[in-house]
C-alpha cells in the first residue's frame, strides 16, 4: 500500500519541505510572468537565482529550523546588493515563523520571530528598497511587524488544536480501553455467576451418584432389579455431570487460551522421562525416590509433575553450569517433591521471577499442600513441595 500525501510528508520532511520551496519559486515566477515586461527585475536570470536563494532556507524548516532562521536571515543581504527584494525572501520569512509557533513552545517560538523580523525591521530603517521609499520607513515597519505577528499568531493556534485533537484523541483511547474492561469484567463476572451454579448442578448430580451407588451396592445380592435401576440412574446422571463439567470448562475458559489437547496429561509415570529430556537438553540432572508411591489423583500427580516440570526448566534458564537433583517422597500420607540445583539461580527482582511460581504455588494449596522456593545456603536454588496423599476412592474431609 502506497502512502497519502499527509503521511509521506511526514515520513519525508526534508524532500516535502523542498518541493515546497520549489513551489514557492514557482509562485515567483508566476508572480513575474503576469507583471507587464517593463516591471521585470534587471538582469531575470540573476533574479531567479535569488529567488531560488530565497526559498532555500524553507526546505530546512523541519530537519534543521535553527539553521534555516539564520540562514534567512542571511539573505537580508540581497535587496542591499541587488536593490530588488524577492518575493521568495518575504515567504521564507512567514513560513518559518509560522513553523517555530506551530512545532515549537512558547519560549523557542518567540525568540525564532524576534530572530526573524527584528533584522526586517533594521533593514527598511536603514536600507530600504528603492521601489519602497516612496511609501514611507514606518509603513514598511508596520507591515512587516503585523506579518509577523500574524504568522506567529496563526503558527499557535494551529499548535494549540493540535494539541486539542491529541489530547482528544488520547481521552478517547483511555475511554474505548475502560468501555472494552468494563465489558470484560462484566463477561467475567457472568462467567463466574454462571460456573458457580454450574457447579452447584455438578455437586448435585455427584452427591446423587454416591447415594446411589452406595444403596445399589447395599441391595445387590437382594434384590437385583433395584440394583440394576440404580446402576441405570448413576450411568444417566454421570452422562449429565459430564456435560454439564465440559460447559463449566467451556465457561471458565478465556478468549487467550488455546485449545484443549486431547493428549493424556502427564503424571508421576512421565517425571523419568521429562528427566531424560533436560539431560539431553544440556542440564545433568539426577532422579531420586524414597518410598513407594500409593496410586494418587490424577491431579496430584500432574501437579508434582509441572512443578518438576518448571523447577528443572528455570535451572536450564538461570542455574548456568551446575547439577541438578530430584528427590520424591513418601512418608506418613504426604507426597514430597524437592528439586535442587548447585547453580547460580534467578537474579534478583521481580522480573526474573515469572508466572511459574506463582502457578506452582497454586497448584500445589489447590491440594492443601505447601511450596517452598528460594536460594540454597550453599548456593544454588531449591524448590520443595509437600502435597497430603489420600488413597483412591477415598472421600475428603
Amino acid at each position: 500500500m502506497t502512502d497519502g500525501p499527509a503521511r509521506w510528508w511526514r515520513r519525508h520532511p526534508l524532500a516535502g519541505d523542498a518541493a515546497f520551496a520549489a513551489a514557492l519559486v514557482v509562485v515567483e515566477v508566476a508572480f513575474i510572468l503576469l507583471t507587464p515586461r517593463e516591471f521585470w527585475p534587471e538582469p531575470l536570470p540573476a533574479a531567479l537565482a535569488w529567488s531560488v536563494l530565497g526559498a532555500a532556507p524553507v526546505a530546512l524548516r523541519r530537519v534543521a529550523p535553527w539553521p534555516a532562521v539564520g540562514a534567512a536571515v542571511a539573505t537580508l543581504a540581497v535587496p542591499a546588493l541587488l536593490g530588488h527584494a524577492p518575493t521568495t525572501q518575504g515567504l521564507t520569512f512567514v513560513v518559518l515563523t509560522y513553523t517555530m509557533a506551530a512545532r515549537r513552545s512558547a519560549r523557542p517560538a518567540v525568540l525564532a520571530a524576534v530572530l526573524l523580523w527584528v533584522p526586517v525591521v533594521l533593514a527598511n530603517l536603514i536600507a530600504p528598497v528603492d521601489g519602497m521609499l516612496k511609501v514611507g520607513p514606518a509603513y514598511l515597519v508596520l507591515n512587516n511587524l503585523l506579518t509577523g505577528l500574524l504568522s506567529y499568531a496563526v503558527g499557535r493556534a494551529v499548535r494549540a488544536r493540535r494539541a486539542s485533537v491529541r489530547a482528544l484523541r488520547e481521552r478517547a483511547r483511555v475511554a474505548e480501553e475502560n468501555q472494552r474492561s468494563l465489558a470484560e469484567q462484566a463477561v467475567a463476572d457472568e462467567r463466574r455467576r454462571i460456573a458457580r451454579e454450574l457447579h452447584d448442578v455438578v455437586a448435585h448430580h455427584v452427591s446423587v451418584m454416591g447415594v446411589l451407588a452406595t444403596g445399589a451396592r447395599r441391595v445387590l445380592r437382594r434384590d437385583l432389579d433395584a440394583a440394576d435401576e440404580a446402576i441405570a440412574t448413576i450411568e444417566d446422571t454421570s452422562r449429565v455431570t459430564l456435560r454439564e463439567m465440559r460447559r463449566l470448562l467451556d465457561v471458565l475458559r478465556t478468549d487467550a487460551e488455546p485449545a484443549a489437547d486431547l493428549t493424556p496429561q502427564p503424571g508421576l509415570a512421565g517425571i523419568e522421562a521429562l528427566v531424560e529430556q533436560v539431560r539431553e537438553a544440556g542440564l545433568p540432572v539426577t532422579l531420586r525416590v524414597d518410598g513407594t508411591a500409593p496410586p494418587v489423583e490424577e491431579g496430584v500427580s500432574l501437579t508434582v509433575y509441572r512443578i518438576v516440570q518448571e523447577a528443572l526448566t528455570n535451572a536450564i534458564k538461570h542455574a548456568g553450569e551446575a547439577t541438578a537433583l530430584v528427590r520424591l517422597t513418601v512418608d506418613g500420607g504426604f507426597l514430597t517433591v524437592e528439586v535442587t540445583d548447585t547453580g547460580r539461580g534467578p537474579g534478583p527482582g521481580p522480573d526474573r521471577i515469572g508466572h511459574g511460581l506463582v502457578g506452582m504455588r497454586e497448584r500445589v494449596g489447590l491440594y492443601g499442600g505447601t511450596l517452598r522456593t528460594g536460594p540454597r545456603p550453599g548456593g544454588g536454588y531449591r524448590v520443595y513441595a509437600r502435597i497430603p496423599v489420600e488413597p483412591l476412592g477415598a472421600v475428603p474431609a
